[in-house]
């Protein structure tokens, strides 16, 4: 176990940080939050990318192990500090959870992550497009969790870890969840899991899902 608190350098905007902030918060590992401030270019400032030479939070310094990449990080920190429980060992279960971390970097990045990025941040994104991936996504993702509580089973993975933030905060994007109720029925599972944190909401887009 940590000694000394896991550093977590994050924006309260970002979904990818929020990510790792979740999941430090259920292990119960004792963080340090580090404030990088992106609308000012921190990360792209030479002390950060000495972090991340990609220029991108979030990054955690565990005691002297610093590593960059939300869902490098979720891997890293199951493995080290989870016991087994987010990320398991069996070939066929860790493939379920993989599948997931995909998804996350791909169909979740590309609909609705990127749809808030337009609204929240005025990313110069086509809106129609990026809205119209995530209802794709969507439809997916109900259909999945009407057989199985969590997205890689009956308990949650670090699949569900990193599907939650940018799901939950679609409607940011405009991108509503009212015809999705298991996927709205899953949220509410995440969020009643010991230790969950929320991230920060933006009165932007759809004010209810």
């Amino acid at each position: 176990m940590s000694h000394n608190p896991i550093k977590l350098y994050r924006h309260p905007l970002s979904g990818h940080a929020h990510r790792i902030e979740l999941l430090l918060s259920l292990l119960n590992l004792p963080t340090e939050l580090v404030f990088v401030d992106l609308a000012k270019g921190a990360h792209k400032q030479p002390e950060f990318l000495a972090l991340n030479s990609f220029g991108q939070v979030p990054v955690i310094d565990d005691n002297g192990t610093v590593l960059s990449d939300s869902n490098a990080i979720l891997v890293y920190l199951a493995q080290k500090y989870g016991n087994g429980r987010w990320l398991p060992s069996e070939p066929l279960a860790a493939a379920k959870v993989q599948r997931w971390l995909s998804v996350a970097a791909g169909q979740i990045a590309s609909g609705p992550a990127t749809a808030r990025l337009i609204t929240v941040f005025g990313a110069p994104y086509n809106a129609e497009e990026t809205i119209a991936r995530s209802h794709a996504l969507l439809k997916v993702m109900d259909q999945e969790l009407s057989a199985s509580a969590f997205l890689a089973g009956d308990q949650a993975t670090l699949a569900d870890v990193a599907g939650y933030t940018y799901i939950a905060h679609a409607p940011e994007g405009n991108v509503s969840l009212a015809d999705y109720p298991h996927v709205r029925a899953w949220l509410a599972r995440i969020e009643a899991l010991p230790g969950f944190v929320p991230m920060q909401r933006t009165a932007i887009g759809l004010q209810s899902a």
